[in-house]
């Protein structure tokens, strides 16, 4: 049985010219990917007016709260002592999240009481992927 950790919290997007919009978001884990965390982002707040979820390696996370972290779409960094930046680079531009840095540390230290670090396994569930893949057993 899989364990799912929800937390909602707000961030703040920072604009070009440095305006902040706050922007509700939801953080989750789940034991069913445990090298992962995602953020879910509601309709109201996307360019396609859907749900949109972010997903990147929770070790980013960790890294990124104690300094910069991250060379792809997800990018985190401390901004001062009380937030972390989260940046998400798409097709259509940058965005760049303020987030409570105690939010996302307690986040993150719920996600180890579900699956602690080192002790990730997706075996399973790799196995499972590449017999959809490729049909069969490898």
């Amino acid at each position: 049985m899989h364990v799912t950790l929800q937390q909602p919290t707000g961030s703040r997007l920072i604009t070009a010219t440095d305006q902040e919009i706050a922007i509700p978001a939801t953080l989750r884990y789940t034991s069913a990917d445990p090298l992962a965390v995602h953020i879910d982002f509601p309709p109201h707040v996307t360019v396609e007016g859907e749900v949109t979820t972010w997903t990147f390696a929770r070790v980013l996370l960790g890294e990124g709260l104690r300094g910069s972290a991250g060379i792809g779409n997800v990018r985190i960094r401390p901004a001062g002592s009380a937030h972390t930046h989260v940046e998400f680079h798409a097709p259509q531009g940058i965005a760049v999240l303020r987030f409570t840095s105690a939010d996302l540390t307690r986040f993150l230290a719920r996600t180890y009481t579900v699956v602690a670090a080192g002790e990730e396994t997706v075996g399973a569930e790799l196995d499972h992927g590449l017999v959809a893949l490729f049909g069969r057993r490898v």
